[in-house]
């Protein structure tokens, strides 16, 4: 038999809330046929960085707390750090970032944890033998844990097509060190007549792989530094950046999956996406574009790769949002998008 995703629109008569949908959808789709008694319950989803609007209200997450306190579980809230300068490069500031955003214990009903510490180096090795990862680097708060459930805003990214509940587990549970395994396919490449010498990729580089020559004006790739993450070409308007490997971004899509098993097997695991504000671009960005699809609804599996399906499929039947990125792209022909949405 296929695997099963439960689904449920926003739509609420008077009287409801979509607090109460969530949460009859997770029970619908057998949430509570997990044993939570006692058990530490890792809750993985993403606390958006500071300037982004479109990441998941933290009542949805309370709304999963709530549930898993009620079957006597211990929840936490729970992300690892970034690869990228940003508000969530540390546990300190990311637990800031959290808290602003309105992630806190009063809020959520939980504590938060950063799952890989103050520096992003505590980590759980995992052997998985796998066709591409043969050890997963995960944040170790999140091996720790019993249970584990990913709460996902399913969206746009300008690496994977989209992010949502694969990109959540794998790329999200990995350490610093374990993003950096996944994202090492291969460096990018400037096109100098293309590059307009705006330095706005420069601010998104973590590990000084890129260096701007003074007398040209033209940004480089120092390859000696670059890890591949892929955050610059995200950065540049002008699709002057690509990978040198045709194929990085679909064994990045390969190492995600590989780090996601890791993550999900020989525990009890639930997952709920929402497709909600579908940005282009991912969470991690400090903003967000006009949403480039309508709110479509919750969905739930016990099988993160169908959910994922799920999301896709309904995605790509929907129309888009008027005025969006995504609208312009379809009707203009000259329109020249480097991001790969869906």
């Amino acid at each position: 038999m296929g695997s099963k995703v439960y689904f449920t629109d926003f739509r609420c008569p008077v009287g409801t809330s979509q607090i109460d949908k969530i949460k009859r959808l997770c029970k619908v789709a057998g949430i509570n046929n997990i044993d939570f008694d006692g058990k530490f319950t890792a809750i993985k989803m993403h606390f958006g960085e500071l300037g982004n609007l479109a990441f998941l209200r933290p009542n949805y997450a309370k709304a999963i707390v709530d549930i898993v306190k009620e079957a006597g579980g211990k929840p936490f809230l729970t992300d690892c750090n970034t690869l990228y300068p940003g508000s969530r490069k540390n546990a300190l500031d990311h637990l800031d970032c959290a808290n602003i955003n309105g992630f806190n214990p009063m809020s959520t009903g939980c504590q938060i944890i950063i799952a890989d510490g103050l520096r992003g180096t505590d980590e759980t090795i995992v052997p998985i033998n796998g066709d591409y990862i043969k050890e997963a680097k995960i944040g170790k708060a999140i091996m720790d844990a019993d249970v584990f459930i990913s709460l996902s805003h399913f969206k746009g990214h300008e690496s994977t097509g989209f992010g949502g509940t694969i990109k959540n587990i794998g790329m999200g549970c990995g350490s610093r060190a374990g993003k950096k395994e996944q994202h090492c396919s291969g460096t990018p490449h400037v096109d100098e007549k293309l590059c307009r010498g705006c330095k706005q990729c420069f601010k998104e580089c973590a590990n000084n792989g890129l260096e701007y020559d003074e007398t040209t004006h033209k940004m480089h790739i120092n390859e000696t530094n670059c890890v591949g993450c892929g955050r610059c070409l995200g950065a540049c308007n002008f699709d002057a950046i690509s990978f040198n490997n045709y194929n990085a971004n679909e064994l990045l899509n390969k190492r995600m999956a590989e780090y996601t098993k890791a993550v999900v097997d020989g525990r009890p695991n639930f997952h709920i996406s929402l497709i909600v504000d579908v940005s282009p671009n991912c969470d991690c960005h400090a903003e967000n574009d006009l949403p480039i699809l309508p709110n479509i609804g919750m969905l739930a599996s016990f099988d993160p790769l169908a959910l994922d399906q799920a999301c896709v499929d309904l995605c790509m039947k929907a129309k888009p949002m008027p005025g969006s990125q995504l609208d312009k792209h379809l009707h203009d022909p000259n329109f020249c998008d480097h991001h790969d949405h869906f």
